[in-house]
């Protein structure tokens, strides 16, 4: 889909659910949702409804019931939504997030490493680029 839907705080909610499985009936996302978030079971269905109108979400027709699932893939939308944030708060610079995010966050030695893996490696990927 190469127009991706904005998606609301309380619909991202919703779609982790389908993305985390799918294909789901309506009050099968509600009771994951009860519990978490406490909505009713009409806002749920109301936060479907505007995610098929936004083509975030297909549905199926199943008897009486809806099956519904996602016709977005969440790594696209984390990506759209990353791009939005950083344009919108760091206007459009990676190195003032990261720093900021980094220097904030609770890290587990694991992650540490981690993120010194990608530094390293995209670090040399400059270097690479710069040497052609």
């Amino acid at each position: 889909m190469a127009d991706l839907p904005s998606i609301s705080d309380a619909e991202w909610e919703v779609m982790n659910v389908l993305w985390d499985q799918s294909p789901l009936m309506a009050n099968e996302v509600v009771e994951r949702l009860a519990g978490r978030k406490g909505w009713s079971p009409r806002t749920v269905k109301t936060l479907l409804n505007r995610l098929v109108g936004k083509r975030a979400l297909e549905f199926k027709a199943q008897g009486k019931r809806y099956l519904y699932r996602p016709a977005v893939g969440r790594e696209q939308c984390v990506r759209a939504e990353s791009r939005s944030f950083l344009s919108r708060v760091f206007a459009g610079s990676a190195g003032p997030m990261l720093v900021q995010f980094v220097s904030q966050a609770d890290l587990t030695p694991d992650e540490i490493a981690e993120l010194q893996r990608v530094l390293k490696a995209k670090g040399k990927g400059k270097r690479a680029r710069k040497e052609r």
